[in-house]
């Protein structure tokens, strides 16, 4: 199933709500992914794949939102922002033990939990083994700015956008860029991203992304 609840999350952060008041909806946002695995399930559906949220913290237009000048909200080897990452991370918690329950109560179900928040925060720890050369925190097509992110001069037909989008991580400021999601899934297939492990890696899968060059 495809994500759910980022948008939900998305429009009151960009409207200036306070972080415990956007804090107090994610039980309605979890409820409903739950809703929808159940409605899978009810349907027939053996095997669920659910993902959990992306580290927004790492986003250029996150961190062009919420930019300021204090170095104790970034984390330093990263730069991204870590309260918006923990927020992240407090969402996937509580999405995981909602998961544990429905597991519970429907065993023949392989509901399997997908960290899109870890398989994405790999290449900000380690950007240049990723292949993205140190723009990890900039769009590739944007307006300008310390992230190339700007709300008043979005990717368009005005936009320009870099040389070599599989250089960046970030295509829009918002959306990953295909390479991002290449190792993405590469970490999805293999099952180092998933609860429980999923191994739908085939050896004559061939995605032309360079090797790791070291272990991860």
């Amino acid at each position: 199933m495809g994500e759910i609840g980022g948008n939900d999350y998305n429009y009151p952060f960009f409207m200036g709500r306070d972080l415990e008041e956007i804090q107090g909806i994610m039980p309605l946002v979890i409820e409903e992914i739950v809703l929808a695995i159940r409605e899978l399930i009810d349907l027939g559906a053996v095997t669920i794949l659910v993902p959990g949220n992306f580290p927004i913290g790492c986003l250029p237009v996150y961190l062009t939102e919420f930019q300021n000048s204090d170095k104790e909200e970034y984390d330093p080897s990263t730069g991204c922002l870590n309260w918006l990452n923990e927020f992240s991370q407090y969402h996937n918690e509580q999405l995981q033990r909602k998961l544990d329950h429905l597991r519970e109560l429907h065993p023949q179900a392989n509901i399997i939990y997908i960290d899109y928040y870890n398989a994405a925060l790999r290449f900000y720890q380690s950007p240049d083994k990723f292949g993205f050369d140190g723009r990890i925190l900039k769009a590739c097509c944007g307006g300008g700015g310390t992230y190339n992110y700007n709300s008043s001069a979005l990717c368009n037909s005005n936009a320009r956008a870099c040389n070599d989008p599989s250089s960046y991580a970030s295509w829009d400021g918002v959306h990953f860029t295909e390479a991002a999601y290449r190792w993405i899934f590469k970490g999805l297939a293999d099952g180092s991203f998933t609860v429980p492990k999923l191994d739908i890696s085939c050896p004559s899968l061939a995605l032309n992304e360079p090797a790791l060059t070291s272990s991860e």
